[in-house]
Order: structure tokens, then C-alpha cells, then sequence
């Protein structure tokens, strides 16, 4: 018999499983090689055969979660299958674990057998999910991080220099703007010629990736300014965007490559804070000298 505990982790295992179940048959469903569609296929059926372990466990049968096979197609559709598929091969990595500790809780021998096979299962799961996967966006994540990087960092220093130069907001976004654009078209290039002399990406469409990325990015960092009064406060709006930019993209990233999130968001934002103090001070010592407070 199981305790209250030890029931409510096999009713959650037990949903986990045949919501797994549900996402890899979907995923089967999508893709278009044959040998992967085969595996994934294998996979579903692996975690139905898991799903019914807990059901015996349990003595009797779970549903899936709704949510979490909705969120997964989701970011299927949007980010691809690569994203997803590590997603879900995290989740695989934090289920062995807990498999492992809620063996003590099991005194049936055949149900430890059952569920020692179940973890071996799992462990396979984590070394072949990703195997042989193509995606263009991870293909083409290095020109998407120079867009995005270089604009945020370049822009936030910019409109963090007119912070400390000037109170006229139109002016900073102008600024802004203009720089950003001419900078969007000098990183396009660079990630043209870069391409060129690599064999990995097209050179046309890694010039394209680099220059909208680095656009989107400029647009989004200029837009509290053409909304807002006040310098401070549009800057805040704008340093607030460039950093949920950050952390949106560090976490695709992060996942994609099984990287540890904090370290490299805190590298990320730390450049960029750095910068834009260092503007900031530029400007400001700038307007001293002078003599002057630039103002429309």
C-alpha cells in the first residue's frame, strides 16, 4: 500500500507518462523523416507502456495534462522541434531522478524490476532524442544572437549617452533609430561575408537573419521614447525590453545548447548595463563640457 505522499508522486508520474505519451505521438505525426518518425513512435509507445506501470501502481487510470500538451505544440510550432525536444529531454533528466528515489517507496519486487527498466528506458530517451535533428533556427542562432546582442547593447549605450546629454526623448529615439539602422545594415553585411567564407549557412539568408533580428531589436528598444515624456523613465521602459529580449533568447539558447540559464543571462545583461553606465558618463561629461543640455 502506498502512503498519501507516495500516491500523489504516482498519480503525478502517471499523468507525466501518458501526457509524454500524447506529445510524442503527436510529434511522430509531424515529422517528416522516416527513421525519426519511427523512433519517436517507439518512444510513445515506451511511455504508454510507463503510463500503465502507474496506473497499476495506482489501481486505476489518469488523465493527461491538458496544459502541458498544449504548451509543447505550441513551442513546437514557433521555436521547432530541437527546442522542444531538449525541452522535453530536460524533463527526462528530472524524472530519472525522482524514478530513482520513489524505488525505496516500492516494497513488490516485480514492481522495482518494472521500474528499474522503466529509469533504463528513460536513460535512453535522454541519449538518442536529438539524434540526427536539423533545424534552421538553431542552424541560424549565431546570426540571430549577433543581431540581437549587437543591437542591444549598441542601442542601450546609445539612448543611455542622450540620457546623460539631453531631456528631448524624440531625440534619443531619433537617434536611436538612425543608428540603429545604419549599424543593422554594416551587421548584415559582416554576417554576409562571414557566411560566405563558411560552408555550414547560406550566405544571403544569414545576412537576412542578422540585419531583421538586429531591426526588430532597435525598434522595440527606440519605441518607449516616441511614448514617453520623461528621459528616465523611457529609458527604464527601454533597458526593461532589452533585458526580457535577453532573457527570452538566453533561454532558447540555453536549451538548445544544455547550458546553465543564469551564468550566461547574467553575462548577457551585465554587458549591456555596462555599456549603457559607460554611455551614460560619456554623455553626461560630454554636455558638461560643452556647456550645454541638448533639448527640442
Amino acid at each position: 500500500m502506498l502512503d498519501a505522499d507516495a500516491r500523489r508522486l504516482a498519480e503525478r508520474f502517471c499523468r507525466e507518462e501518458i501526457t509524454v505519451y500524447h506529445i510524442y505521438s503527436w510529434l511522430a505525426e509531424k515529422e517528416k523523416d522516416p527513421a525519426r518518425r519511427e523512433h519517436l513512435r517507439r518512444l510513445a509507445e515506451q511511455e504508454r507502456r510507463h503510463y500503465e506501470f502507474w496506473s497499476r501502481v495506482l489501481g486505476s487510470s489518469c488523465w493527461p495534462y491538458g496544459v502541458t500538451m498544449r504548451r509543447i505544440m505550441l513551442l513546437y510550432r514557433l521555436l521547432g522541434p530541437v527546442f522542444t525536444l531538449r525541452l522535453l529531454e530536460r524533463d527526462e533528466e528530472a524524472t530519472i531522478e525522482q524514478y530513482q528515489r520513489f524505488l525505496s517507496r516500492i516494497g513488490d519486487e516485480q514492481l522495482r524490476r518494472e521500474l528499474e527498466q522503466i529509469i533504463r528506458e528513460e536513460e535512453e530517451h535522454e541519449e538518442t532524442l536529438l539524434s540526427g535533428i536539423e533545424d534552421a533556427r538553431v542552424k541560424y542562432m549565431g546570426f540571430i544572437a549577433l543581431g540581437l546582442a549587437d543591437a542591444i547593447v549598441e542601442i542601450t549605450g546609445v539612448h543611455a549617452g542622450f540620457l546623460g546629454a539631453t531631456s528631448s526623448t524624440l531625440l534619443a529615439g531619433v537617434a536611436g533609430l538612425v543608428v540603429g539602422f545604419s549599424a543593422a545594415l554594416s551587421m548584415a553585411g559582416a554576417a554576409y561575408l562571414q557566411a560566405k567564407h563558411g560552408r555550414e549557412t547560406r550566405p544571403v539568408i544569414s545576412a537576412g537573419v542578422t540585419g531583421v533580428s538586429y531591426i526588430i531589436s532597435v525598434i522595440l528598444l527606440a519605441l518607449p521614447y516616441f511614448l514617453l515624456a520623461s528621459m528616465l523613465e523611457a529609458f527604464t521602459a527601454s533597458l526593461i525590453l532589452a533585458t526580457v529580449i535577453i532573457g527570452g533568447f538566453t533561454y532558447f539558447s540555453v536549451v538548445v545548447q544544455n547550458k546553465p540559464f543564469l551564468k550566461e543571462f547574467l553575462e548577457s545583461t551585465g554587458l549591456m548595463i555596462g555599456t549603457a553606465l559607460g554611455s551614460y558618463a560619456f554623455g553626461k561629461i560630454l554636455g558638461s563640457l560643452l556647456g550645454v543640455e541638448m533639448a527640442l
